[in-house]
């Protein structure tokens, strides 16, 4: 699946369970990557919520499903510096939001080994923030400790998705697992 908008980890021996679960919600593929899923939903908001409803009332799902993260932003990408300039642009338009606030970008990078580093990235792309908010005279700063937003990258081959999250989103929705 090319176009997926939400990435999942499952727990060991759990793929096919999840799976199944995930497919009373929209289209789920797994990948080539160990215990990873993707998925295409009509509205990655609306499927947190209702994942999280459905894991308040079978909390036996939490050991079938370890991450799931939806991107609000997807791309595919060639190189390095395709993603690069591409997750700039989206970033940029999210930068006014991060003004006076405590964030950090998270990649998980699943392919593309040796060409593309999570690490450099996340601080390829900080630093990148941390220019476009001194740009619009605001402030911000990178903190990872009790950071107000975190910007979530999932990699999959040559596609990416991104997505921003606050602090009240990260408490609603504890499966995001982005730190």
């Amino acid at each position: 699946m090319n176009d997926w908008n939400v990435v999942v980890t499952v727990h060991e021996r759990n793929l096919a369970a999840a799976l199944d679960v995930l497919r009373e919600y929209g289209d789920a593929a797994r990948t080539e990557y160990f215990n990873v899923a993707v998925m295409k939903v009509a509205d990655p908001l609306l499927f947190m919520e209702s994942l999280r409803e459905r894991i308040s009332s079978d909390p036996g799902l939490l050991a079938v499903l370890a991450r799931v993260v939806p991107a609000l932003h997807g791309f595919n990408f060639q190189s390095p510096e395709d993603f690069e300039q591409k997750a700039k642009k989206v970033l940029g338009g999210w930068a006014a939001r991060l003004g006076g606030r405590r964030f950090h970008v998270r990649m998980h990078r699943r392919g593309f080994k040796g060409r593309l580093s999570s690490l450099e990235e996340e601080r390829l792309l900080d630093g990148f923030l941390l220019e476009e908010l001194d740009g619009m005279q605001s402030t911000g700063s990178i903190d990872f400790a009790d950071p107000d937003m975190i910007i979530a990258i999932e990699t999959i081959g040559q596609r990416a998705g991104l997505s921003l999250w606050t602090r009240a989103e990260l408490a609603r929705y504890p499966l995001l697992g982005l730190d």
